[in-house]
């Protein structure tokens, strides 16, 4: 009989040790388990972009856009980075005549920008007309990413592209903002 009291005891004290082994074991399996990568979901809310591009753009309507932490990894247990790039991309309605008033100032000298944005991400590519004829002026981006850094130092610094497509009154938007 002693021999089986001996193996009850070894049993309750694997049990009773193993047990929290398991359980610190599984917590730091979950800690280092990669998550698979998050995908920005479509957005529609104005506010953010009117207090941001309205400015110099003009309120904004029916607006579908993606805003994410390029450097990201997606991952909310990881350390952030000191630095982080938020990519501010897609496509808004001007007020009625807004694309040709910006882009009818000959001070931005507008031309054709050659066809749909390149590197547009697939989530935003339903929202972009096929037939729109975008128009473009590296002189307008500049101008706006200037007076995006005029603002808020919370909005970080902003240098962005912009294209117009003056018969539907669009403007997509591409830009990336630097907080430091």
């Amino acid at each position: 009989m002693d021999t089986q009291r001996g193996r009850t005891n070894r049993r309750r004290f694997l049990l009773i040790a193993g047990l929290p082994l398991l359980t610190v074991g599984a917590g730091l399996t979950y800690l280092m388990w990669p998550e698979p990568p998050r995908r920005p979901e479509v957005r529609t809310d104005l506010e953010p972009l009117n207090r941001r591009l309205g400015p110099f753009l003009g309120e904004l309507t029916d607006a579908h856009w993606l805003g994410y932490d390029i450097d990201g990894t997606g991952d909310s247990r990881s350390i952030p980075g000191p630095d982080s790039r938020i990519r501010v991309v897609g496509v808004a309605r001007l007020p009625a005549g807004g694309a040709a008033a910006i882009t009818g100032k000959p001070d931005h000298a507008f031309a054709a920008a050659g066809g749909a944005p390149s590197d547009l991400p697939a989530a935003l590519k339903q929202y972009l007309p096929a037939a729109a004829t975008w128009q473009h002026s590296p002189s307008f981006d500049a101008y706006a990413n200037g007076q995006g850094a005029a603002g808020q130092a919370s909005d970080g610094i902003p240098s962005g592209r912009y294209l117009f497509d003056t018969a539907r009154d669009l403007v997509h938007f591409d830009v990336l903002y630097l907080f430091t």
